[in-house]
């Protein structure tokens, strides 16, 4: 159990990486594809690959417990990914992962009535120190400020809490069910929403360049299959509160390879917003209460 815990962990740290650093290049990849032709690649061909792991690695695929997947893949795939891909397009990157990683927020929120994770006054405090700083990052006296892309980031961070909260009830209600399994078929669930976007809007046709293609596979194998691995690994052995807290590393991550990558510098209104949202999940962190019956 302890190693369980550790890998969790250690796993946790590695996805943070890999998110945070893919965002400025998600943003990239927008320059050759629609926003919803994207997204259904990344996750449709995503599931692809973890079911073709499943058929080597000969586990079960036709499960029982597959059709309850659905919701969670509509949270946890197609509302996620697409309202960030969909903000990506709208606004900055750096901005738009710091928004969307008020995602601990919403978890701590959550956890108290639907896990009976408490918060201590501490950590209410902290979280209104998060909204402050969502207030700030908003700053609707600023005509510039995309507001359209803000609300679609907190979308975002929002539908991805509530697939966190999903996956630890679905983790309780079926403790034995194949992780592998469990996360193919949510996010093939994921990606049937998306495909209906992708008939309903029209986009230009995507150039199929070696940026695009290397793009669009790094997203595939390691941003989707991978890393949603390690989540619902992390999410099953540890608390749904802690898992989201130790994530704060790819916000960080992002907004520096922004910067990096995109020559993105935040003004001084966003750079008082996210150090107030960071310093205020950091405090939701050091201040976590355990979980009592």
């Amino acid at each position: 159990m302890k190693n369980n815990k550790l890998l969790s962990i250690v796993g946790l740290f590695v996805l943070s990486i890999i998110w945070g650093g893919n965002i400025p290049y998600m943003k990239a990849a927008l320059d050759f594809s629609g926003p919803a032709e994207f997204a259904f690649l990344r996750n449709f061909f995503g599931a692809v690959v973890l079911f073709g792991i499943l058929l080597v690695l000969k586990k079960p695929i036709l499960i029982k417990e597959a059709p309850r997947l659905f919701v969670l893949g509509l949270f946890q795939t197609a509302g996620f990914t697409g309202f960030l891909i969909w903000a990506l397009v709208e606004g900055g990157a750096s901005k738009t992962v710091i928004l969307v990683f008020t995602m601990p927020l919403w978890v701590a929120m959550m956890s108290w009535p639907l896990l009976r994770e408490r918060l201590t006054p501490a950590q209410w405090v902290a979280v209104g120190i998060s909204f402050l700083g969502i207030g700030v990052i908003f700053n609707p006296l600023d005509e510039g400020n995309n507001i359209l892309s803000c609300s679609l980031a907190l979308a975002s961070g929002l539908s991805w809490a509530c697939g966190v909260i999903l996956s630890k009830r679905f983790h309780i209600r079926h403790p034995k069910l194949d992780l592998l399994t469990m996360t193919a078929w949510q996010m093939l669930w994921g990606s049937i929403p998306l495909f209906m976007v992708l008939l309903i809007v029209n986009s230009e046709p995507i150039i199929w360049n070696i940026f695009f293609i290397n793009i669009t596979l790094f997203n595939i194998i390691f941003v989707n299959a991978i890393a949603y691995l390690l989540w619902f690994f992390a999410l099953k052995h540890l608390e749904a509160t802690l898992v989201s807290m130790l994530s704060l590393l790819t916000p960080i991550t992002g907004a520096i390879s922004a910067w990096i990558v995109l020559s993105e510098v935040p003004n001084e209104f966003e750079r008082v917003g996210y150090i107030l949202i960071l310093f205020s999940i950091f405090s939701l962190i050091y201040f976590r209460k355990k979980f009592n019956k």
